[in-house]
């Protein structure tokens, strides 16, 4: 693979840097208002003529710009990516908002390409679960009002829920609903 240098007579900083095409028909384009060297490649078919060798924003960086999508895929939210890689939250919704249509929550091919008799359904029977209440209120503090949910302890996912007020009472209706999954350990805060 041949990496983007510098044509001869040019003496930049250091002419063993790869444009987006990895051409070698390179040469200087002016600077920066910060004062930084820009570069621009001659093949008509790179999606990124005009380069710089050191980017100071570094979400501007195609690695950059590929671990956002990775962390976004893996479960990170903006803050976290935003406090991970150091860049602001515009630019990781502007990556995100970028790279949206490319995106699928399913593997389409792989579906269509399964055979449904090969297919293997995992029931588990939950054994515990996690309990916990959170509370707002109706116009006033004094008219309170309490979700209490339950949470599968292993996976996360809600098993059941009730809105009421913090009685007892509500706590017996949670466990009439949980009584179906055969829980037999509770966990609360």
């Amino acid at each position: 693979m041949l990496s983007c240098r510098l044509k001869e007579g040019d003496d930049g900083p250091d002419p063993g840097r790869v444009s987006s095409c990895q051409s070698i028909d390179v040469s200087r384009y002016g600077k920066q208002p910060n004062g930084e060297q820009r570069y621009r490649c001659h093949n008509r078919e790179c999606p990124r003529t005009i380069f710089l060798l050191h980017y100071h924003d570094k979400g501007r960086l195609p690695a950059v710009k590929q671990q956002i999508v990775d962390m976004t895929l893996n479960g990170s939210g903006v803050r976290d990516i935003v406090r991970v890689l150091g860049v602001s939250s515009a630019t990781v919704i502007d990556v995100l908002k970028k790279k949206e249509p490319d995106l699928v929550q399913v593997n389409e091919s792989l579906l269509q390409s399964l055979d449904m008799a090969q297919v293997k359904v995992i029931v588990r029977k939950v054994k515990d679960a996690e309990i916990d209440e959170m509370w707002s209120f109706v116009g006033k503090k004094r008219q309170q009002r309490w979700l209490w949910h339950a949470i599968d302890h292993h996976t996360g996912k809600v098993l059941a829920y009730v809105f009421g007020r913090r009685k007892d009472t509500v706590f017996l209706q949670l466990k009439d609903l949980l009584s179906p999954f055969g829980i037999t350990r509770f966990y609360t805060d």
